[in-house]
């Protein structure tokens, strides 16, 4: 699903949405899928990765799979099951690390 516009799911939908704007997710929303968008609110349950600017988790919400965002926000009884990626960051590669200084 391609969507130029808010969109509002409060029911059950399986499947890709990309939206260039807000997607929310209500109480009885269940999504299973992928989820590209500017910003992700989840009263519901998402299963599946994440790719959007800002994501809020409320107290209702539920997600489970890979979350790649600029910020993360989870209310108190908001639940994260996975990967959080932030987006602009620089990981640390294993074979940049220096080596730990030899004893003796």
């Amino acid at each position: 699903m391609n969507l130029e516009c808010n969109l509002f799911v409060d029911g059950d939908f399986e499947g890709t949405i990309n939206s260039h704007k807000e997607i929310t997710i209500g109480k009885n929303g269940r999504v299973k899928g992928e989820i590209y968008a500017k910003h992700l609110v989840v009263q519901g349950e998402v299963v599946g990765n994440v790719s959007v600017e800002i994501v809020e988790i409320k107290s209702t919400g539920k997600v489970s799979g890979t979350v790649e965002s600029s910020e993360l926000v989870i209310e108190p009884k908001g639940l994260f099951e996975g990967n959080s990626i932030i987006k602009g960051s620089t990981s640390i590669k294993s074979d940049t690390k220096k080596p730990l200084p030899k004893e003796g």
